[in-house]
């Protein structure tokens, strides 16, 4: 951590750091720690819990329970507790799982056209995590991390799949517009609207798309060229739809999608 940082990500590095130590809760094998989720992007509020990835050469042993993982070893420990007033919880993943993880989608797989993706969602937020982290132990761990995951195709992968989704839901859309299913169409455009925002955000490696309750935040901290936080709010909360003709702005927001999707590279 930079002597740079703010006040408040050493504040809570230091206390993830003496939070990890009290508690004994670093293996001496270990290779990183860092705090993740809200506490890490700055969103966190007086109620957030503290979340941290702690990685290890070798599995955790007596951990207690995990999470089942396709990856060997198949499970990822947690611990969790509660000190300050706060809930702590603490995820074990080896080097070689997330080696794993890296693997399925590599630039490899993208360029010779396995574009199915084939991330869990543990998974995806394990690399999201990973990005926006604040290191605890192991800065240089997290920063070479980092750029595997630039070199990987991850980046591409998301895109695919939001862009992939968007259009989807806008042919959804339009079919029932002519269906004269207003309502469900208002919502498939609205659907559409969410995914292709992820999948600009995605572009710019603003990643969380797991956490829909974040994207109004990653949306104002990637501030996009092609949107304005205001615009996006707009069509977010539907505040230019007309009761008496949902289908002008069912169509409208189609076209924004449409647009926008031509000018995100993936």
């Amino acid at each position: 951590m930079s002597m740079t940082s703010p006040p408040r990500e050493r504040e809570s590095v230091a206390a993830g750091r003496a939070y990890l130590t009290a508690a004994g809760l670093i293996p001496p094998d270990v290779c990183a720690a860092f705090l993740t989720g809200s506490v890490a992007r700055g969103w966190s509020n007086p109620g957030s819990d503290y979340d941290i990835y702690v990685v290890s050469e070798g599995l955790l042993r007596n951990a207690g329970p995990g999470i089942l993982m396709p990856l060997d070893p198949d499970i990822v420990p947690v611990h969790v507790g509660y000190a300050d007033g706060r809930r702590w919880e603490i995820k074990y993943w080896t080097d070689g799982q997330i080696q794993q993880v890296l693997d399925k989608v590599s630039a490899a797989c993208f360029e010779v056209g396995e574009t199915g993706y084939s991330l869990n969602a543990v998974e995806e937020l394990l690399i999201e995590r990973v990005m926006t982290c604040l290191p605890i132990i192991g800065a240089e761990w997290v920063t070479a991390r980092r750029e595997d995951v630039r070199k990987s195709a991850y980046r591409e992968f998301l895109v695919t799949r939001s862009l992939g989704f968007a259009d989807k839901a806008a042919e959804s859309a339009l079919g029932q517009l002519a269906a004269r299913d207003l309502h469900s169409a208002v919502l498939s455009a609205h659907l559409a609207m969410r995914h292709t925002v992820d999948g600009l955000l995605e572009s710019l490696e603003c990643y969380g798309t797991k956490t829909g309750k974040w994207r109004a935040r990653r949306v104002r901290d990637a501030a996009p060229a092609v949107l304005s936080y205001e615009q996006y709010w707009s069509m977010e909360t539907m505040r230019d739809l007309d009761p008496d003709d949902p289908g002008d702005w069912v169509r409208r927001t189609i076209s924004w999608c449409r647009a926008t999707s031509m000018q995100i590279e993936i």
